[in-house]
């Protein structure tokens, strides 16, 4: 077996999978040596659900998310095309990446947010790297169709995964994960919000199928918040509400190509409670040491759901399942503190010390 990681000498997600995007020699690449996350074997979970699981670690990114991957592509070619200024809607991630890459051009970059509805870890980014940005009273969807009128009508690059480069860059998760493995797993569990992540990384597995880089190509598995699930109930909904923030959204940009994923690769998109997220964010931590941020925990509720409930009960063989841990848990260290066992206050007598700890 492969033995995944970040590989010496990595140069980027575009260097590394250049023959695999729209880019050209002129394209000026602006990168922070995105990519390259490592692929973690997760044998206390594998053991716990049954299946051979390992955790596609995206935390591990210059901004600690999955959304540079995207945006190295989206800043680079907005660099090209002469752009002097980017503007994106956020629940977080995609606020701090762009932030970050925008500071890295030498451009502005304009950010628009829901009020009081994102982490601290992710605003606090956004705002260090330079960032104007802005918080509307209204939720991730109305600051969507903000955007979305203010780029169609001034000289202002989109940079949300309405983005075709978002797309393109981010399908490189999909590479880095058959490179390691040598194959396409069997499934992938991920979490769903704008569905821009599941659009892109089926549309990797694709490209490298048709290449013969892959013999198979994976079932994509799909999780929305049980509170902000559009995509499972066949409509908008209107005030989405979940502790899992990157994954509150009414309305995603990418819906009907989340569908398109979901029932060309045999897959479903279903949806979690918060209940069931947070179980998953803890066991993801205690029993892998692996700390994810809330959201990214919604693929592995998924698997644990679906094992429970039987899913893989008629296999042949042993599953492969890839889970994606879209961002760092300590992009909302709050949600943390709030349900870990909080510590106890002892005075420092070593006595009363050894009698905590069982000494």
């Amino acid at each position: 077996m492969h033995q995944p990681a970040v590989r010496a000498g990595w140069r980027g997600v575009i260097e590394e999978y250049r023959r695999f995007l729209p880019v050209s020699e002129q394209t000026p690449v602006v990168t922070m040596l995105e990519g390259g996350t490592p692929l973690i074997e997760a044998p206390r979970l594998s053991e716990r659900v049954g299946a051979k699981v390992w955790l596609k670690f995206e935390g591990l990114n210059p901004t600690c998310s999955f959304k540079d991957r995207g945006m190295t592509m989206a800043i680079s070619k907005a660099v090209e095309e002469g752009s002097k200024a980017v503007i994106c809607a956020s629940t977080g991630n995609t606020s701090a990446s762009a932030a970050a890459y925008s500071a890295r051009a030498g451009i502005k970059c304009v950010v628009l947010i829901p009020e009081g509805a994102i982490a601290l870890g992710k605003l606090s980014q956004a705002m260090i790297h330079g960032a104007q940005v802005l918080q509307i009273k209204g939720n991730f969807d109305d600051a969507l169709e903000l955007v979305k009128e203010i780029s169609g009508k001034y000289p202002i690059t989109l940079v949300n995964s309405l983005n075709p480069y978002r797309i393109e860059g981010q399908k490189s998760g999909a590479f880095e994960i058959v490179d390691a493995l040598g194959e396409a797993p069997d499934y992938q569990f991920m979490p769903v919000g704008n569905a821009g992540n599941i659009t892109a990384y089926w549309k990797g597995y694709k490209e490298y199928n048709e290449k013969g880089k892959a013999k198979t190509r994976p079932k994509m598995m799909g999780f929305q918040a049980e509170g902000s699930a559009p995509i499972v109930l066949g409509h908008p909904v209107k005030d989405p509400k979940t502790l899992a923030t990157a994954i509150k959204i009414g309305n995603p940009a990418s819906w009907k190509q989340a569908e398109a994923a979901r029932d060309e690769s045999g897959g479903v998109i279903d949806m979690v409670s918060d209940d069931e997220i947070v179980v998953a964010y803890k066991m993801l931590a205690k029993m892998e040491g692996v700390f994810c941020e809330p959201a990214s925990a919604a693929g592995v509720a998924g698997l644990k759901k679906y094992i429970e409930k039987g899913y893989f009960a008629n296999q042949s063989s042993v599953p492969k399942v890839v889970c994606i841990l879209t961002g760092h848990g300590l992009k909302d260290p709050d949600r943390a503190i709030k349900v870990a066992i909080q510590p106890k206050v002892v005075e420092a007598k070593i006595d009363l010390i050894k009698k905590e700890i069982g000494l």
